[in-house]
């Protein structure tokens, strides 16, 4: 079989073709070194106005700076000087029962505010000037994986942040879509060839490489999870989807450290209030049955949910009532093993700014991948995360 023959028929096995060397041992994965907990990443792509997400409604400059865009009314107080937007309603009981963190003014220094670049940096956990080519979850499997460790993002591309060195995470949005695919005929008469001896890691032998182990991926993933619906009834969309079948994974047992999941469309410049309104409804529904899908399974416990954005808006409004690119963000971490949970810092000043009229980063969105990574996933950052920082104490 040629390579243009086989390129012109791949369209079939696209959610495949692109996935990364995966874990063909999936079947003997020695989860044990590193225990059994699990993280799930939601990335609210777009750049997420996080100022009107946690609200300063008690401060007069919150206001000024948005006459129009700030929100006045319905929303769910946190303490004295914070509160929630109120869509986050269904996050109120997570809050409440202490199994949610708030991490004010994340970011990093000298912030840029391009999308692309900001979640290069993001999922990459580099400085604002490196360029690194593989993500700090990818380096996370590199470490961990004789037989690669597995990661699932949930869509049909994967992010910078699973790919790896050496090993790379899985994206997938239909798990029955990759098993039928990778059962079809012409799937398999494909594989037949990969003995061939022209093939090598220069043309075509890598990619028939990747395949074989994304066919038994595929197939410990259908087999696994059939067994496990979830019963919980979560809301009618992408999104919502994404984190049932999360759930469906974890509560059927799946070998997997890491989910990854995102919800685009928080790029605000024109009238935010409504976009912004029904972003927030959409994640806070699908967070809220997510967790009691979890809980109703006792695998809550052993789950760690992490929601950032590559950046934060501008503070002031702009003349479209829409905000623009800024720098420092909140960050929400969810669990039921936190150790300091609530709101974890202050907001910062809103009279202090940088120059750019953006809220100055106290917290280095580093600090939180290295706590994760010794506290929860039970590794150090060696080789995955450069920080000279201390930890937080969230976990």
């Amino acid at each position: 079989m040629d390579r243009r023959h086989f390129l012109k028929n791949s369209a079939l096995a696209s959610s495949l073709f692109f996935v990364p060397n995966f874990v063909r041992a999936f079947e003997d994965i020695d989860v044990k070194s590193i225990g059994y907990k699990r993280l799930v990443i939601i990335q609210l792509s777009g750049g997420n106005d996080g100022l009107n997400t946690i609200i300063p409604y008690t401060n007069d400059l919150y206001y000024n700076a948005r006459p129009t865009l700030s929100i006045k009314s319905d929303v769910i107080k946190l303490n004295d000087d914070l509160a929630m937007h109120p869509s986050l309603k269904p996050l109120q009981s997570l809050y409440d029962n202490g199994e949610l963190s708030i991490l004010n003014n994340v970011g990093y220094p000298n912030p840029v505010r391009s999308h692309f670049r900001s979640t290069d940096i993001w999922q990459s956990g580099s400085s604002s000037s490196e360029y690194l080519q593989s993500g700090w979850i990818g380096r996370f499997l590199d470490k961990h994986s004789k037989q690669p460790y597995n990661a699932i993002e949930l869509d049909e591309n994967l992010s910078l942040a699973l790919k790896g060195e050496h090993t790379s995470g899985i994206a997938t949005n239909d798990y029955k879509i990759l098993y039928r695919t990778a059962r079809d005929p012409y799937f398999q008469n494909v594989l037949n060839h990969y003995n061939d001896q022209h093939l090598s890691e220069h043309n075509l032998g890598y990619l028939y490489k990747n395949m074989i182990d994304a066919k038994s991926s595929a197939n410990y993933i259908y087999e696994k999870t059939k067994v496990k619906l979830s019963q919980e009834e979560y809301p009618q969309n992408k999104f919502a989807k994404q984190l049932k079948n999360t759930a469906q994974f974890i509560n059927s047992g799946l070998d997997t450290k890491v989910f990854y999941s995102a919800l685009d469309g928080f790029d605000t410049h024109v009238n935010q209030q409504n976009t912004q309104k029904r972003l927030l409804s959409i994640y806070a529904e699908a967070m809220s049955a997510f967790v009691k899908d979890l809980k109703r399974n006792g695998t809550f416990g052993d789950t760690l949910i992490l929601t950032f954005s590559e950046f934060g808006r501008r503070v002031k409004q702009n003349a479209a009532n829409g905000t623009d690119h800024g720098s420092a963000n909140n960050v929400f971490v969810v669990g039921k093993q936190l150790k300091m949970a609530g709101v974890y810092n202050d907001l910062s000043s809103l009279s202090d700014l940088d120059n750019n009229g953006d809220l100055k980063f106290t917290i280095d969105f580093r600090q939180v991948y290295a706590t994760i990574l010794e506290n929860w996933l039970g590794t150090s950052c060696d080789g995955i995360i450069s920080t000279t920082q201390e930890k937080l104490i969230f976990l």
